[in-house]
């Protein structure tokens, strides 16, 4: 069995959240070992807003400006009919008083997780480990053992804490046996790109819309060089009782498309994934040692992006307190505080707003 020589802060999963954390703590001086089960970074889709208080947090990371520069500016963002059009357009600029960054910041969360990584690897005390799955996490009088599987066979790493920033079927989560309460909506999500140009068609388009109607409700949402649709699939589509393939995701999107918009040939498609929704929050952040952050700590349908800048909040607020528990010697009064304030706000703010966008989209009666 292998073992590191260090006593780092080991964390599960090299996603935005896990190499976040890795950074911020990097770069107070704290050694961090990231491992990931993945053969390399993974290039996830699901999400693709940045919110302004999330840009101000990134700009703590050093990551803001090269974010800023790879992203769309979207100060503006609708809801509309999807027979009458426009309904109501919202200005950001009014929280130009509020906020360096009065818009919300369009681009695919793999670009920041690019971007921390490379920064990352520069750095002395950080070290990142692929295809190294985390198996279990156990807990030492001082510290954690945290075991992996290898190409090479099982090994084990000791650290002075554990993060589970694995996803929403975090093995660090279940191997501290935290229960994940919560539900999962009987449809799934089809979310597509295009590089077909919607504003040639629909020229008063913001960056972000989100597009009502009764028998099936769509996002539409512009990164750079490609559209973002989002559509609801029928529970009773027997097609979605398991993983579609490309071509017959293809064949669903085409007929799709050409209910936002119909044209003479097929819409060009870069990427496309169906994926289940949950709305689920850990009943725990913390036990002894070991933390969850991100989709590991919370889920939810992703209407608003309140997952990816929920969990970069809680990335940021993370590394915050493991330095205050290493500096004091190991008081975790700073641990107990993230674990509580946190969970607090996935349950009041984020699972009740993203609740709300999904009935807001599925909203049937004409008045409301």
């Amino acid at each position: 069995m292998a073992s590191s020589r260090t006593n780092p802060v080991l964390i599960a999963g090299a996603g935005a959240v896990g190499l976040a954390v890795a950074l911020g703590l990097a770069r107070r001086g704290i050694a961090v070992v990231v491992l990931e089960a993945e053969s390399r970074l993974v290039e996830e889709y699901r999400a693709s807003t940045f919110h302004p208080p999330t840009i101000e947090m990134l700009d703590g990371l050093g990551e803001g400006a090269p974010l800023r520069a790879k992203g769309l500016v979207a100060d503006k963002f609708q809801f509309r009919d999807r027979q009458t059009g426009l309904i109501s357009e919202f200005d950001m600029e009014v929280l130009a008083d509020d906020t360096r960054y009065p818009y919300r910041l369009q681009i695919e969360q793999f670009a920041l997780v690019q971007l921390l990584y490379d920064d990352l690897v520069k750095l002395p005390n950080a070290q990142v480990h692929f295809r190294n799955r985390v198996t279990g996490v156990n807990q030492t009088a001082d510290g954690v053992v945290v075991t992996v599987e290898t190409p090479d066979g099982p090994a084990e790493f000791e650290g002075c804490y554990s993060i589970g920033a694995d996803g929403g079927r975090s093995e660090v989560r279940h191997s501290l046996g935290i229960e994940f309460e919560g539900m999962i909506y009987p449809e799934r999500y089809l979310v597509t790109f295009t590089t077909f140009d919607f504003w040639k068609v629909m020229p008063d388009l913001a960056h972000v819309n989100y597009v009502s109607d009764p028998e099936e409700w769509f996002v539409l949402l512009r990164s750079p060089g490609l559209w973002r649709v989002l559509f609801p699939t029928n529970p009773d589509e027997t097609v979605f009782d398991e993983d579609p393939d490309t071509a017959t995701m293809d064949g669903l999107a085409q007929e799709r498309y050409q209910r936002v918009w119909a044209t003479a040939e097929p819409y060009p498609i870069t990427h496309r994934n169906v994926y289940r929704v949950h709305q689920r929050v850990a009943t725990r952040y913390r036990v002894g040692r070991g933390l969850l952050a991100g989709d590991a700590a919370h889920v939810n349908n992703p209407l608003g992006g309140m997952g990816l800048n929920g969990g970069i909040h809680d990335a940021v607020m993370l590394t915050d307190a493991i330095g205050r528990a290493l500096e004091s010697g190991g008081d975790n009064a700073s641990l107990d505080h993230y674990a509580n304030e946190r969970r607090r706000i996935a349950v009041q703010y984020i699972q009740a707003q993203t609740a709300q966008n999904e009935q807001n989209m599925h909203q049937r009666d004409p008045e409301v």
